[in-house]
């Protein structure tokens, strides 16, 4: 649904997210960061997952604005205690840096190419977290702006 048409009838919209939710069904709420809507859908809409809009993760290392933006969105989403999903994710950096904020899923080049539908289960058994990731543990609210510093 497009948020023009969500925000003229907030109430329906909910209604339907709360019922989807109900069959065991997960929402997401794609995009977010862009838009006009986003805080609006993240207090009214029930839903379990927030996609951070890949536009704001691609320029993560190199725009210290973004990478505030993304750390906010990722303290908007621990406390109204939401799973997040980065999207974008296209090298080691940009995943090493998201864990390091506290967001531990990510879609994108960097985490895989798109592939068939019937590759997928080997590629599943196959894949690993580049080193740099297996080693990075998320920091404390305290140190994240030591981090965003450095970028």
């Amino acid at each position: 649904m497009l948020e023009t048409g969500a925000l003229q009838d907030m109430a329906r919209v909910a209604g339907l997210v709360t019922d989807l939710r109900a069959t065991g069904v997960g929402v997401a709420l794609d995009d977010f960061g862009t838009g006009y809507s986003s805080l609006t859908f993240l207090r009214e809409l029930a839903a379990d997952t927030i996609k951070i809009d890949r536009s704001f993760v691609l320029d993560l290392l190199g725009d210290p604005d973004r990478a505030v933006i993304v750390d906010s969105i990722l303290g908007l989403a621990r406390r109204f205690h939401r799973k997040v999903v980065a999207e974008g994710v296209e090298t080691d950096d940009h995943g090493q840096l998201l864990l390091e904020l506290g967001c531990e899923l990510g879609q994108g080049f960097g985490i895989g190419r798109p592939m068939p539908a019937e590759d997928i289960c080997d590629w599943v058994a196959r894949w690993r977290p580049p080193d740099n990731w297996q080693r990075t543990t998320a920091l404390g609210v305290g140190r994240t702006p030591d981090v965003l510093a450095e970028v």
